[in-house]
């Protein structure tokens, strides 16, 4: 055992990289699509409902190898396949830049789904291997990428679009498949597989099967699928309505980065916090706060409403993230905790594939972004309630 620690990775150099994948293939290649959209949408001539169905093959996409990609690294290492990942999302970026149809857009768009679903799962896990003593502290610290990604996006995205109107979201994708190149070569050098654990796969494979009947479990995947779809709708179209309400492009990068800066912070910060407040405590706060924020814009549709939003998103959003992370595990057996994760997120990937569609459809029938985001609030008061009754389904 002191020889496996000895040889254990540094953990800045693990936690670094690990925040580089996800920067790359949860940011660049899920989440900034929402900047990138309104310039790619106008150059395109696509309807809302074509833009929307982008980001839901995009989630379809992870939906269909999400589960899969967690046995996929178990049989040929999660090393292999986080490096596959970050291949296949630096070949989609690349032809993203250079495509002009849609057809060939909607299958690079599925191609990003399957790169996260290959990446961020194996990366969660082969990170808790390596450091299982530290594991709330290392997989926040890894999810820190999404805000450091969102703060980089907020601010370079809406400067290259400013410099170049028509052609820069081609640019965009282009500079994405460039820092993923870098992203890739810094993952092969650095990167190594966890020793393997020694168990009877046939009685793990029969105790696996109670994951999926265990009730805090389930209730910690509703949650996440809740999250999942109103997070990727505020993602996709917060911007453009933000846009649509008179703010200046540059002004809402400028919020969409100061939320990926809060969130680098609030990720560790809530992870902490929950381990010592209780999961279903955090849990409740957290969707609170984002029920408040998607609120917010509805009500007051100007630069202090959009702010005020993406102020309250920074501090919570990452925090669910984590939390629900966490507390997916607590209820369950160390050795099937991969299992769990990989299960909530199932759920996560359902929300994120029905929410743009869905939404795409309420914004061209209504004619504008308020019945939408008025909706994401009243599913993020649902997800509250499921966080209190998460206080019932496991012993504090």
């Amino acid at each position: 055992m002191t020889a496996i620690v000895d040889n254990r990775p540094p953990v800045w150099l693990l936690v670094g990289t690990g925040m580089l994948c996800t920067l790359v293939t949860v940011v660049f290649a899920r989440l900034a699509y929402g900047l990138i959209l309104p310039a790619m949408r106008e150059d395109l001539g696509l309807s809302y409902p074509q833009a929307a169905n982008l980001g839901t093959v995009t989630a379809m996409g992870y939906l269909v190898l999400v589960m899969a990609a967690g046995m996929i690294a178990a049989r040929f290492g999660a090393r292999l396949t986080i490096l596959s990942g970050l291949a296949l999302a630096i070949a989609s970026f690349v032809g993203l830049a250079l495509s002009t149809s849609y057809t060939l857009l909607l299958l690079l768009m599925v191609m990003l789904g399957f790169a996260t679903a290959f990446a961020y799962t194996p990366l969660i896990s082969l990170l808790g291997a390596w450091y299982p003593e530290k594991r709330g502290a290392v997989i926040g610290m890894a999810n820190s990428g999404v805000g450091l990604g969102m703060l980089f996006s907020g601010l370079v995205v809406p400067l290259i679009m400013s410099r170049f109107p028509i052609t820069g979201w081609r640019y965009t994708w282009g500079l994405f498949a460039v820092l993923g190149a870098l992203t890739l070569l810094l993952a092969w050098f650095s990167l190594r597989n966890p020793p393997a654990l020694e168990r009877n796969t046939d009685q793990a494979g029969r105790k696996d099967k109670g994951v999926y009947r265990n009730p805090h479990v389930i209730v910690m995947g509703l949650i996440y699928g809740l999250v999942g779809l109103t997070y990727i709708v505020q993602s996709i179209f917060m911007v453009s309505f933000a846009l649509e309400s008179s703010l200046s492009t540059e002004f809402a990068g400028s919020l969409v980065a100061l939320m990926g800066l809060l969130s680098v912070f609030a990720g560790p910060a809530w992870g902490w916090a929950a381990d010592r407040m209780g999961h279903a405590r955090a849990l409740l706060i957290c969707s609170s706060l984002s029920a408040i924020g998607t609120l917010l814009p509805v009500l007051w549709p100007d630069a202090l409403g959009f702010g005020l939003h993406y102020f309250l998103l920074g501090i919570s959003v990452t925090g669910l993230f984590t939390s629900i992370l966490a507390a997916s595990t607590t209820t369950v057996m160390p050795q099937h905790a991969a299992v769990a994760v990989s299960f909530v997120t199932l759920f996560f990937a359902i929300g994120q594939l029905a929410g743009p569609a869905a939404a795409g459809l309420l914004i061209a029938s209504t004619g504008g972004f308020r019945t939408t985001f008025i909706l994401s609030s009243w599913l993020m008061v649902a997800s509250m309630g499921l966080c209190w009754l998460s206080g019932y389904t496991v012993r504090k």
